[in-house]
């Protein structure tokens, strides 16, 4: 909050975790924005870092859908004027409904007309909801509106997305986000055993927590992404890829990983990098060959799929 400038103005606010930016949350940013432009005010987003969860209920919170940096790229995509990103501790979320709304909405951001989710809480111990919020906005002087997060006359959860990768349904996924699920991370070195095998993979680390499909290939995209740590000639590119996600059964005892094929492409250098993986189709599940053979044969395949698939 210190970082909002002391001349900062009035502003419509939406507030949430906002998991994913989902087709319902676009639908509730692109109200918030609507408003902002209806009164001539800037739209800001509130949201929060960590996830409330992995405060408040350590060990039992959800995978996460996107990171903080892409999550605030995604909502700067939807037009918003200002991305606020507030450090959620135990003190903050012992904060009254009352005490959340005067320190953030009004001293700070001055808001003039705040949206939510229907099912929006807040304040200690999920004690206010968007009646609340509507009576304190009578108290402060603005006003709250309460939103489905409905796309297409479906109600859309960060939830469902995670059944959806679960089931490794990414063609349901990409409908229901608006764009295929991206893992970020920095590629590390795994076994090599892709190299040797005539298919170098990007061995993706991802962060604690990432939401990551199903086990099994898949075909997608393999992106550098600018952190400077990537070489200039990667930042920003895009490659087809063919994509790993498991334990490879083949070899024992290989620990869960995302791996990426770029296809056709033998000659990056992307160790220390930076990079996203978009998960596109899946192709496969995960099987056990019986031989070195029989493996290289499958992944020949699975590359002529990946191709034909993100042609």
């Amino acid at each position: 909050m210190d970082d909002v400038p002391e001349d900062w103005g009035r502003s419509v606010v939406t507030i949430g975790v906002f998991d994913g930016v989902h087709r319902g949350h676009q639908q509730m940013v692109a109200r918030a924005v609507a408003m902002a432009g209806d009164l001539g005010l800037p739209s800001v987003v509130v949201t929060f870092d960590p996830h409330p969860e992995e405060v408040v209920r350590p060990g039992t919170h959800p995978p996460r859908l996107t990171t903080a940096r892409h999550r605030t790229e995604l909502l700067a995509e939807l037009g918003v004027d200002a991305v606020c990103v507030l450090p959620f501790t135990l003190e903050f979320s012992r904060m009254s409904p009352d005490e959340f709304v005067q320190i953030v909405l009004v001293d700070r951001l001055h808001t003039a007309g705040v949206v939510v989710g229907e099912n929006f809480r807040f304040g200690h111990k999920a004690s206010g909801d968007v009646e609340t919020l509507r009576t304190l906005g009578e108290k402060y002087d603005f006003v709250a509106e309460g939103v489905p997060l409905v796309s297409n006359g479906e109600t859309i959860s960060s939830t469902l997305i995670r059944e959806q990768l679960a089931a490794g349904d990414m063609e349901a996924v990409a409908v229901t986000l608006g764009r295929p699920h991206r893992v970020e991370g920095v590629v590390v070195r795994g076994y090599q055993r892709g190299r040797q095998l005539g298919f170098p993979t990007a061995n993706v680390e991802s962060p604690e927590f990432t939401a990551i499909p199903a086990d099994g290939v898949y075909a997608g995209w393999l992106q550098g992404i600018s952190t400077g740590h990537l070489p200039a000639v990667y930042d920003g590119e895009r490659w087809p890829a063919a994509i790993s996600v498991g334990t490879n059964p083949t070899f024992e005892g290989v620990p869960r990983t995302v791996e990426a094929y770029a296809l056709d492409r033998d000659d990056l250098d992307l160790y220390g990098a930076h990079v996203a993986v978009d998960f596109g189709t899946r192709l496969r599940g995960n099987v056990k060959f019986d031989s070195i053979e029989a493996l290289i044969e499958q992944m020949h395949a699975d590359v002529d799929e990946a191709r034909r698939v993100t042609a």
